[in-house]
């Protein structure tokens, strides 16, 4: 083994250890009290007379050689006791029996608050941590109103619904097993969704009370068969949103109008329900929910459940032999080295959930673990799995059954998992990678410990500026939120297939025009030119045979999709969307798919399909992009001193020109392919900034300077703005240039990669002193000399990360935040940490 994997010493002492034991313990019981025996539970690895702890678990993992020095910080979440209050005086005796049936015998203040407020016809949003028992929140007031019973017998006869929509199918099923625990069959509960068969799709539209689905579901087959459903929709007392800080961006704008196409469908069968919206933990929740819903919103915020402690460590993988563009250190991957440590987990009997950002990652993480774990156990190697979207629903049926009964001891997942089963018992959790937000990383850092025992995160870092500067700068992990779920509902590319959407459902009247935001009437407008829509005495009515549901893909903002086809077999692989496809699926492009390696022959644009074949290069390919940017209007504008501050609207040209090839293990650059692909063009919106002449004479930065130091700070920028908005650096895009013709100044510019934008450059901009500073800080406390990846370079960029200039970088962002608001500049030799 190399020196990073576990040593043979520590393997062997683990084998030994578990071939000693004779009954499974429970590790984060302080008082010594042994777990249930039980077959499928994996036993638990004393150390000495002593069972682990999180603090001792930790102490183990950086035991091995040359590890001790990966953690940066271990942040200790005390354990907090719970504060409950009586049942709210509603709620039926039925109810409460099966509450308490299932040890349920007082509810946590915010539960209570919640359920009254929306058993009052309040719109509520319950944000409160995770574990913290929401769905209790909204199971109170529907179940008392759709549960049979001698005390609901009028709620019944009255035939009152409720619907409930998540983000994913596999937390839909899992609220459905919580309901059926609960309420058995009485509650007439069902999941709906694309699992399940014609026959239950029929069952839950004829008879079903309670419905578990997804906003897909509802856009596609629910709103516009609604007619079929005038049973169900003319009853709905509650609409409940759970995870809903996961509906942001371009996504969350899509569900935005779903919502509101719902809303109008609904008060034509004389309905007006009730919204409850369940969140993680987020910066202002009455806002974000009302931005959803388009309602007016209360939030609970107050969490009064109790948790066991946690132990949350920040882990920065090390510098390995190998370097990049220029020379540039790089860090062994984060993929690898949680591999290991789930591997050492594992062996020493801790029930760990592994989250990876990719698919293909968990698919690595769990096949590289599984290695590490056969040369200490053959019988560990069956106990580790991969868990993912894309499987089969038996598939995942069964690997939740498998956590759920402790036949797995690790899981390497996506955050299908995160959003997915409540699986109770977990002792630890490993975050591959930063997820985006402060709200996932704790959602998933909160997996683990739901039983009220002790727990232990651990965040390991890519080579990536965000990830760089959160694990040098803890504060920024542990101090109060800083995001906010960002989506506009009146994004007029989201705007417009909603509209048309909604005329196929019900004629469009002027009176529907304010629910769907002002873009509306302009929406209406291009859809009659176009032919789709026509306007009568009463109303605007759809046109055409074919589905108006289909004009939207609300997991995207552009529907139209690029096949990807094996051109030896016909046999479609998948699709990409179509903004995508001319730097990740043109002509002689490596794509990765299911683990698989394939090489693209040719791209047809016309036919919105690629042709590959499979194929085992020794190396990778980057697409090369130029990129001109356009001002079509500033709508917001600060003065920072002699610099400037905007956001508006621009329109951004890209261009593929060519795509590099790199070494497989290297990086190093084999050469460059030129392409022929025509222009895309993107209306947008953008956050950009121009400095003065003077500004850069300050920040001593010459002529042929001054674009390499703007560039760096460009791609630092754009890796840190998740921190301040719900994005990934994949959602944004940025130009910068040392004179743009609009601006007359140097300019950099970080623009929404969606058309119409997503809001997410527009958190840039509220939070431009914040994002800037970070950045700022960011680059100047990486260790690296000239710049790498977990500063200033980008594995997105264009141009090949040339020019850079790390430390011009600093200086320009300098003379920036001296003139922002309430900016104080930074003190002599400050290093950003």
């Amino acid at each position: 083994m190399s020196h990073i994997r576990p040593s043979r010493s520590r393997a062997e002492s683990s084998a030994d250890e578990l071939a000693s034991l004779r009954a499974p313990t429970d590790p984060w019981r302080g008082d010594g009290e042994a777990a249930s025996p039980s077959p499928t539970t994996a036993p638990r690895v004393p150390v000495g007379a002593r069972l682990l702890t999180p603090d001792l678990v930790l102490d183990r993992l950086t035991s091995g050689p040359q590890r001790a020095d990966r953690v940066t910080h271990v942040e200790r979440v005390p354990a907090r006791a719970g504060r409950t209050v009586e049942w709210p005086t509603w709620v039926p005796d039925t109810v409460l029996e099966r509450l308490a049936g299932n040890g349920i015998h007082r509810p946590w203040t915010h539960q209570a608050s919640a359920a009254q407020l929306a058993r009052d016809g309040q719109h509520v949003v319950l944000a409160t941590g995770t574990a913290s028992g929401k769905s209790l929140g909204y199971l109170l007031p529907v179940l008392s109103d759709i549960l049979t019973g001698p005390d609901a017998g009028t709620a019944r006869r009255r035939g009152a619904t409720a619907l409930y929509l998540s983000p994913t199918k596999a937390l839909a099923a899992d609220q459905f097993r919580a309901v059926s625990a609960l309420a058995g069959t009485d509650a007439l509960a069902t999941t709906c969704d694309g699992d399940s068969s014609w026959d239950e799709r029929d069952w839950a539209r004829d008879y079903a009370a309670y419905v578990l689905t997804n906003p897909d579901m509802l856009h596609r087959s629910v709103l516009p068969a609604h007619s079929r459903w005038a049973r169900f929709l003319g009853s709905l007392r509650y609409v409940v949103v759970d995870e809903c800080h996961h509906y942001r961006g371009v996504f969350g704008s899509h569900v935005a109008q779903v919502l509101r196409r719902l809303r109008r469908i609904v008060a034509h069968y004389g309905a007006d329900p009730t919204f409850v919206l369940a969140s993680a933990t987020v910066y202002d929740p009455a806002v974000s929910a009302s931005r959803l819903t388009g309602l007016p919103v209360r939030a609970v915020t107050d969490d009064a459940s109790p948790h066991g402690g946690l132990s949350f460590a920040l882990w920065e993988p090390p510098f390995t032999r190998l370097t990049g563009e220029a020379g540039a250190p790089v860090r062994r991957s984060a993929t690898a080295e949680t591999a290991d440590l789930l591997a050492d987990l594992v062996a020493d009997g801790v029930r760990t959930v592994a989250f990876i950002r990719s698919r293909r990652g968990a698919e690595v993480v769990a096949v590289q673990a599984r290695e590490h774990l056969a040369d200490v156990s053959e019988e560990l190697v069956d106990r580790v799995a991969a868990y993912r979207a894309g499987y089969l629903p038996e598939e995942r049926r069964a690997l939740e059954q498998a956590l759920q009964d402790k036949r797995l001891l690790g899981v390497a997942a996506t955050n299908a998992l995160e959003l997915g089963v409540d699986i109770a018992g977990l002792d630890a959790v490993l975050v591959a990678g930063y997820p985006g937000t402060r709200a996932s990383l704790w959602q998933q850092a909160g997996r683990a410990g739901r039983q009220g025992q002790g727990a232990l995160a651990v965040f390991v870092a890519r080579d990536d500026p965000l990830d760089t500067y959160l694990v040098q700068h803890p504060e920024a992990v542990f101090g109060p939120p800083v995001e906010a779920t960002v989506l506009d509902p009146d994004n007029p590319y989201v705007v417009k297939p909603h509209v048309a959407a909604a005329a196929a459902e019900l004629p469009i009247t002027d009176a529907d025009l304010d629910r769907f935001g002002p873009s509306a009437t302009d929406a209406l407008r291009d859809l009659e030119a176009e032919g789709m829509v026509r306007q009568r005495p009463t109303g605007w009515f759809w046109t055409r045979r074919d589905r108006a549901c289909d004009l939207a893909d609300i997991r995207s903002v552009d529907g139209r999709q690029v096949r990807l086809v094996e051109g030896s077999t016909g046999r479609l692989l998948g699709t990409v969307d179509a903004g995508a496809a001319h730097t990740s699926v043109h002509d002689g492009a490596v794509y990765l798919h299911q683990g698989q390696t394939y090489v693209v022959d040719r791209l047809d644009l016309e036919a919105a399909v690629s042709l590959v074949e499979r194929g085992s290069p020794d190396y990778t390919t980057t697409a090369r992009e130029v990129t001109d940017i356009e001002v079509v209007q500033s709508e917001r504008s600060e003065s920072w001193g002699p610099a400037t501050l905007d956001f508006g609207v621009v329109k951004v040209e890209n261009r593929v020109v060519g795509y590099l090839r790199r070494q497989l293990v290297s990086g190093e650059v084999l050469g460059e392919v030129p392409l022929d692909l025509p222009p895309r063009s993107l209306h947008t919106r953008a956050v950009w900034w121009t400095v003065s002449a003077e500004q850069l004479a300050a920040a001593d930065l010459a002529r042929d300077q001054v674009a390499g130091a703007a560039h760096a700070a460009e791609h630092a920028a754009i890796g840190l703005l998740p921190l301040f908005a719900t994005c990934d650096r994949w959602d944004v895009g940025g130009v910068s240039t040392a004179l743009h013709s609009d601006t007359g100044r140097m300019t950099v510019f970080v623009y929404d990669g969606h058309p119409g934008g997503a809001g997410f450059a527009e958190r840039g901009f509220t939070a431009a002193a914040a994002w800037l500073r970070a950045t700022r800080n960011a680059i100047a406390a990486c260790h690296c000399a000239e710049g790498c990846p977990s500063c200033v370079h980008s594995p997105k960029c264009g141009n090949g990360n040339n020019p850079l200039d790390k430390s011009g970088a600093v200086r320009l962002l300098d003379v920036l935040l001296a003139g922002a608001p309430h900016a104080t500049p930074p003190a002599e030799g400050d290093d950003g940490t």
